[in-house]
């Protein structure tokens, strides 16, 4: 049995592309966990998107054997997305750990992610080492970004090590300080406790728990308990990650690993749970559930393809159980499935991973948000899109989600940043100077960061300017429900929740995009938008026109008018009786991302 005193628990966090996976490999090289014939780049990314992207999707943990000063050491690593919509895989790494290093990319100093980041794991009170990447890049500004870290993070500037995951300078001295600084973890041997910071589904062996043991030990064929649920299940299989899944046999307190259980479902596993020996044990802090806070719709391009994208839909939750998603209906498109997601990559990722991995061609319609609406009988009811929106006599108020937002950006961009906040009704909370940079908080509606908040951020601040975000709380608005209406008949599928303020806007943009894409009939379309019974933007498509007077030669004005007059009724008879067709393209230009 390893010593507890000699295993380290720690994980890497760092803004989006600072160099963790790469950190990660540098690690493996130099204790040899992986031969150099093995070794590959992102080697812990396993999925196809992450490598091609250079980002970190899932968390990956990894056992390393390293010895100094002749002293044996286990270090248990676990790299961390750092994209914001993947927060909730930091905060399970965070909670299976005693420490972690906290990296930060010497070309682009501290960053949103950055910080958010480092107050998750001073919140969870680890031992956090602060290391400057990408010293060997020629625009590294070292000295600058110390004194960065030093004045946003508070950290003694002698204390920050600097490292090339590139080529691997510095990564000898920083596991000496990995193993002098993160405390080993502390246990109780009486009882068998293990946090389950992550699960997979294995299509061989099943459901897999990943565990951080707390206290006591696993073994392979005993029994175990998931407090949370009150159910029984067998470790048949108990092993470590090397990246690869090594069966061991037994997994002692303080370490990190995998326990193949029982189960065929892993709905049946929650994320958080405790895992023991017995029922009477008290239960480890767990997780708070996670809730979607974006709503996109997705339509095979071929409806006869439903069915698989069902089964897709299925196979893809077993291993990615973060997103939730119902049927749904569309006039123009068929039948579908909207799905609740944790952000916009979030959604991208996932609908690649549906066309490439299940061969599916799909349509997203334009993402939204969750609602609250408190209704006058006193009850809470949460909807995510205008169609579902009950008899407006029935509401008492509608709240929508805001977030507090944190940006970073240098100070020759604020003015402009600022302004695009204020257009997206944010509100100021903070503003702080950090050195070169400053430091922006905002209260914001959740809606407006899918309207074309990213675009015009990069765009005002030359692509400096980093957001991070947490989905603070539900705030009572002036919204209302803008419908559209063509031919005096309302089309549902065009109906949106909107400010009161900017509905007229919002409106008029939509009826001339309408206009402009719906087909002339054979007699005159009104195409209204209306908040209720109240009409406050028109667009009028007017009918194609036959010229029923080319037939004649001569004659009085009496004759053509009556011509005229007799083609009049029945252009009014065809507006009343007239079926409009609206084009696939038209649905699209709405609802298309």
């Amino acid at each position: 049995m390893q010593n507890i005193r000699n295993i380290r628990n720690f994980a890497i966090i760092a803004h989006v592309d600072h160099g963790k996976s790469t950190l990660a490999d540098r690690m493996l090289e130099l204790t040899g966990t992986v031969s150099k014939r093995e070794m590959q780049d992102q080697l812990l990314d396993s999925n196809p998107i992450e490598r091609e992207r250079g980002i970190t999707i899932k968390l990956a943990p990894v056992r390393m054997r390293y010895t100094l000063y002749d002293i044996p050491y286990t270090l248990n690593l676990i790299d961390t997305p750092g994209h914001v919509d993947f927060s909730y895989e930091v905060n399970r790494s965070l909670a299976a750990c005693e420490g972690a290093i906290l990296l930060v990319d010497a070309t682009q100093g501290v960053q949103a992610q950055t910080l958010a980041h480092y107050n998750q794991a001073k919140k969870l009170s680890l031992t956090i080492i602060p290391v400057i990447n990408k010293i060997d890049v020629v625009t590294a500004d070292i000295e600058g970004t110390k004194q960065q870290v030093h004045d946003i993070l508070d950290f003694d500037i002698d204390s920050i090590l600097l490292v090339s995951a590139k080529t691997g300078a510095g990564i000898p001295e920083l596991l000496e300080t990995i193993i002098n600084k993160v405390p080993a973890p502390g246990f109780q041997p009486q009882t068998t406790r293990a946090l389950v910071f992550n699960s997979n589904f294995d299509s061989h062996l099943g459901v897999i728990a990943w565990v951080r043991i707390v206290d006591g030990e696993i073994k392979t064929g005993e029994k175990l308990f998931l407090l949370a649920t009150n159910t029984l299940v067998s470790a048949i299989e108990v092993g470590v990650f090397t990246p690869a899944k090594t069966p061991t046999g037994k997994l002692s307190a303080g370490e990190v690993g995998y326990v193949v259980t029982n189960l065929k479902d892993i709905s049946q596993i929650q994320i958080g749970d405790t895992l023991s020996n017995t029922f009477s044990s008290s239960q480890l802090p767990g997780y708070q559930p996670l809730k979607p806070v974006v709503f996109i719709s997705f339509y095979p391009t071929d409806g006869a393809e439903i069915s698989n994208f069902r089964d897709a839909l299925t196979k893809l939750r077993l291993q990615d159980s973060s997103f939730t998603y119902v049927p749904e209906f569309s006039p123009a498109l068929g039948n579908g499935f909207r799905l609740g997601l944790l952000g916009l990559l979030h959604a991208d990722i996932v609908q690649e991973r549906l066309e490439r991995e299940f061969g599916l061609n799909l349509i997203a319609a334009a993402p939204s948000v969750s609602y609250e609406l408190a209704t006058t009988n006193h009850k809470l009811q949460t909807i995510s899109k205008a169609s579902d929106l009950p008899d407006p006599s029935t509401i008492k108020e509608i709240r929508e989600p805001f977030i507090n937002a944190s940006l970073f950006l240098p100070q020759e961009f604020l003015g402009s940043v600022m302004q695009v906040c204020q257009n997206h009704r944010g509100e100021l909370i903070d503003m702080s100077y950090k050195g070169k940079l400053v430091h922006l908080s905002y209260n914001l509606p959740l809606v407006e960061l899918i309207r074309g908040f990213y675009d015009q951020l990069k765009s005002a601040s030359a692509g400096y300017a980093t957001i991070d975000y947490q989905v603070a709380e539900f705030k009572a608005g002036d919204l209302v429900k803008l419908d559209i209406l063509i031919g005096g008949d309302r089309v549902d599928a065009f109906s949106q929740i909107v400010p009161r303020f900017q509905s007229p806007y919002i409106a008029r943009d939509l009826v001339e995009r309408l206009k402009n894409i719906i087909p002339r009939q054979q007699f005159e379309i009104s195409i209204q938008a209306a908040i209720g019974g109240h009409i406050i933007a028109r667009a009028d498509l007017k009918s194609f026109r036959k010229d029923v007077l080319a037939k004649m030669s001569g004659g009085d004005q009496t004759r053509k008018d009556k011509l005229l007059k007799k083609q009049k009724k029945g252009k009014a008879r065809m507006r009343r009786f007239g079926k409009i067709d609206i084009p696939q393209e038209a649905f699209l230009s709405i609802l298309k991302v």
